[in-house]
């Protein structure tokens, strides 16, 4: 989920918002405002209803973001980088890079955050009977109460044992220190959070269909959403046990077809499709064999017909500044990420800075469904057929 709207490090973590963020904004302002506190606290301007429901919306944005918060700084206490945090219309998310190392280090990251929910939810409830005591606002407290409930309801939804709740971590967790299999409990707690996603949706039709209440579709879509997470996960968890301990090497397509700097790009038009340039993206050579860069056909057809003879290559190419670059031996878990995010989808492998190889997400997918043994195994250092892409 990538964030919209950055709103800068807390605790040295990127946090941003997703446009869709306001969804819940909106709705949690809309059902406060004309719903619970009219219906309980009666009597008060519609002005004063909606800006305290508005208020309400954002503090209840801001306990999500402790919930992340919490699981961020807990996984770089046990090792693990947190690309940052967005907070979206389900709730938030924590990117974080890599695997738990441990079993142990697995659960003090996912249990982190329902915790922190209900500590928060536990105060705020506190705090919501104390201001009745003091005889505030009956709204005040309406909504001090409702956040305290909320949290307290966050929390327990998340320890569900079903990934990718933080619930389903846990049940990972326990798995992984059962059996010692990473991937054998990630599959079961995917499993899990399938079969909850599944009851949802069905539960949240059924409330539609037969009672004619509208409000089960939210389930139904948070259920969906747990079935296309799960599975993600389960995509993911698989990745990870095919690709442990690959090197680069074993993966990029080696000695890729360069072109040169200075070339125009009406001569290497020329010279494809058929030609030696019969692919889509190309390592860019300076005189003197350096890198400099990649280009890219999309790039080259963003320049007109016209000024394709007096524009060389170095003009349009993409600067190997912004470009994705590996070693041979480092892991291709580690560089996938970046695959991911680049917008050309390739990296550049260089060992000492000579250029040795061209690594795609299409190189990546060849050795996924590369065919498994007979024993269900997969040999992971086999000489697989290269095609650069």
């Amino acid at each position: 989920m990538d964030e919209t709207l950055s709103l800068g490090r807390i605790a040295g973590v990127r946090v941003g918002l997703h446009w869709s963020v306001l969804v819940i904004v909106v709705l949690v302002t809309v059902a406060l405002a004309h719903g619970r506190f009219p219906a309980a606290h009666p009597g008060h301007s519609a002005a004063a209803y909606w800006a305290l429901a508005a208020l309400t919306a954002v503090v209840f944005l801001g306990s999500l973001l402790a919930h992340e918060l919490a699981h961020a700084v807990v996984a770089r206490r046990n090792g693990v980088e947190v690309d940052g945090i967005t907070l979206w219309m389900l709730g938030g998310a924590a990117r974080l890079r890599g695997e738990a190392p441990s079993p142990g280090a697995e659960l003090r990251i996912a249990g982190v955050g329902p915790l922190t929910s209900l500590l928060a939810g536990g105060v705020l409830a506190a705090a919501a009977l104390g201001l009745d005591a003091l005889h505030v606002s009956g709204l005040v407290v309406e909504a001090v109460a409702w956040l305290g409930a909320i949290n307290i309801l966050l929390a327990v939804f998340n320890a569900l044992p079903a990934a990718p709740l933080d619930g389903g971590r846990l049940l990972r967790a326990y798995l992984w220190h059962r059996t010692g299999d990473r991937l054998r409990a990630t599959r079961g707690a995917s499993a899990a959070g399938r079969a909850l996603g599944w009851f949802m949706v069905l539960t949240g039709f059924a409330d539609v269909l037969f009672v004619g209440n509208l409000s089960g579709l939210w389930p139904a879509l948070i259920g969906w959403f747990l079935i296309a997470a799960a599975t993600a996960e389960s995509r993911q968890a698989q990745i990870r046990g095919v690709l442990e301990g690959v090197p680069v090497r074993r993966v990029m397509t080696p000695d890729p077809v360069t072109v040169p700097a200075a070339a125009s790009l009406s001569d290497f038009l020329a010279d494809g499709p058929f030609g030696p340039y019969r692919h889509s993206a190309f390592p860019v050579l300076a005189a003197d064999g350096a890198v400099v860069g990649l280009l890219t056909v999309r790039r080259v057809e963003a320049v007109s017909a016209r000024d394709r003879p007096r524009t060389a290559v170095r003009d349009v190419m993409c600067p190997l500044g912004e470009v994705v670059t590996a070693a041979p031996d480092e892991p291709v878990l580690d560089l996938l990420p970046r695959l991911r995010e680049s917008p050309v989808r390739r990296g550049l492998v260089l060992e000492q800075g000579r250029l040795v190889g061209i690594l795609t997400l299409a190189d990546v997918t060849r050795a996924l469904a590369w065919p498994t043994g007979p024993d269900g195994s997969r040999n992971q250092h086999p000489e697989l057929p290269k095609k650069q892409r």
